[in-house]
């Protein structure tokens, strides 16, 4: 059986940018030797809220912090680490394959529209996608299913006969809630995650070429 679409996660699946949103936070904690911990933010990786760290650093810190000059510290830090990613392995090349074939693609992410698209467009990726929903378009994001189902939609696509693309426990929740097919690619911040109820695990999307897809499906 062929695919309808492919839907695709932004945040650690097209692009790292968990890993440098997370050891931007570890150094700060790590500047007044303390230690952050990844179960933490593994929680809400995927999904539409956040871990409020710097709380937890002024919790814990031995002496009063300047917040403002911790929260911009960070914030640049982490932007630095991500200008220095490129799209991940693969990416280009089942987006490429989609098109060639006539698949839907879309983007769903729990994260705002500007980062999204923002990132897309910087990338060369934005103008290959037919949708691109974020927490902006819809009430619940992940786990829950309605980012995936506002995409299918979007696409005119049977969700039984869509796959989606993901990297967080959160996200693949999501996916199945959808009746899709759930494709994981754990990263270094995800990958002791619980992804048993996922269809298919892999190391990179280089892995899962349409062939590939079309035996999972069948």
């Amino acid at each position: 059986m062929s695919p309808e679409a492919y839907v695709f996660d932004f945040d650690g699946l097209i692009l790292d940018t968990e890993s440098g949103a997370y050891h931007s936070i570890v150094e700060e904690f790590a500047a007044v030797g303390l230690e952050f911990d990844l179960a933490t933010w593994q929680r809400c990786i995927g999904a539409g809220w956040s871990v409020s760290w710097i709380d937890e650093l002024e919790a814990r810190c031995p002496h009063p912090i300047e917040r403002d000059a911790v929260l911009a510290r960070r914030q640049a830090r982490k932007m630095e680490l991500l200008l220095g990613c490129d799209v991940l392995p693969g990416v280009v090349e089942r987006v490429e394959e989609a098109r060639a074939h006539g698949l839907g693609l879309a983007v769903a992410s729990s994260s705002p529209r500007d980062w999204v698209e923002g990132h897309l467009d910087r990338l060369g990726l934005l103008a290959h996608f037919d949708a691109v929903l974020t927490r902006d378009d819809v009430e619940r994001t992940k786990p829950a299913p309605d980012l995936y189902l506002a995409a299918v939609d979007a696409l005119g696509a049977d969700p039984r006969r869509s796959v989606a693309f993901e990297d967080s426990h959160n996200g693949s929740l999501a996916a199945k809630a959808a009746s899709m097919w759930c494709v994981v690619v754990p990263n270094d911040i995800t990958a002791d995650q619980d992804f048993s109820h996922a269809d298919l695990l892999v190391k990179t999307l280089e892995e899962v070429d349409l062939p590939a897809i079309r035996r999972l499906l069948a």
